[in-house]
């Protein structure tokens, strides 16, 4: 089983703010601004709020980007769309040069997909508008999702007719040949009580970030090292921890026990 390290939601570039650690310890990954998606930041909600209201709150003001199209993938929380849909399926998609690093590695069946990204700590309550960002809260990358896949497919027909409701079976992504989705197994492998998808509540065990840095210096891990990523990576951190420099999406993690066994363990706290 392989193991990914797939970075997604809101980062400086797209969205500009932290995704919200919840004060009940929700990590609510916030889709990035995507202009030729169909769904909006006011189509989502969490537990009947909006996501629109969400970004508001966060953000202390009214803002047209709180309105913007977004883009909803990786697809695992249920119930989020105001306007549900009666056939919906979990799925993450990947395309152009990302998915080409999966596709070098041979991500495939039975691998195993986390997701992370920039969170903060909030405080108040999101259902009276007062939700904010705690003062001081450290900026942290936390993984807060998973997808083991079962299946995947490039079929531009089955994608439209399966999926939708996807943002990869749109046709400006469809019809490109890198475009890919990836379709959760029924339960994990190695956990079969649990379902193939879904999101994880906060626990310091999932943190990425090492502590009193910023969010892209990691925690000194064997497990996160260079000589156990596939390809050509260098440790750019200055002192402690780990960081690998640039904007990227995808790391796939060496196939062995180090692997598997660390992240096994993010099940279990």
């Amino acid at each position: 089983m392989k193991i990914i390290l797939s970075r997604k939601g809101f980062d400086s570039s797209n969205g500009g703010i932290p995704s919200p650690i919840l004060p009940d310890g929700t990590l609510l990954s916030l889709p990035i601004p995507a202009k030729y998606d169909t769904i909006s930041f006011d189509d989502l909600n969490y537990d009947g709020v909006l996501f629109s209201d969400i970004l508001k709150q966060l953000k202390g003001k009214e803002d047209k980007t709180n309105h913007f199209n977004c883009h909803l993938d990786p697809d695992i929380r249920e119930n989020i769309r105001n306007n549900s849909v009666s056939d919906w399926r979990p799925a993450f998609g990947q395309i152009k040069s990302s998915q080409g690093i999966l596709r070098n590695h041979n991500v495939s069946i039975g691998d195993l997909f986390l997701f992370f990204g920039w969170f903060r700590q909030t405080e108040g309550d999101i259902y009276n508008g007062t939700l904010c960002f705690k003062k001081d809260a450290p900026d942290l990358n936390i993984i807060y999702g998973y997808l083991q896949i079962g299946d995947m497919t490039n079929d531009k027909e089955c994608l439209q007719k399966m999926y939708p409701f996807h943002p990869h079976s749109l046709e400006h992504m469809s019809s490109l040949k890198s475009n890919m989705l990836y379709i959760p197994s029924e339960n994990l492998s190695f956990l079969p009580q649990k379902k193939g998808y879904g999101t994880f509540n906060f626990h310091d065990g999932r943190v990425l970030t090492m502590s009193g840095k910023s969010r892209s210096i990691w925690k000194e891990l064997p497990v996160f090292m260079p000589d156990n990523i596939n390809g050509n990576h260098k440790n750019s951190a200055k002192d402690d921890g780990i960081k690998y420099s640039g904007i990227w999406q995808e790391k796939v993690l060496l196939e062995n026990e180090l692997s598997s066994t660390w992240a096994k363990e993010l099940f279990l706290f």
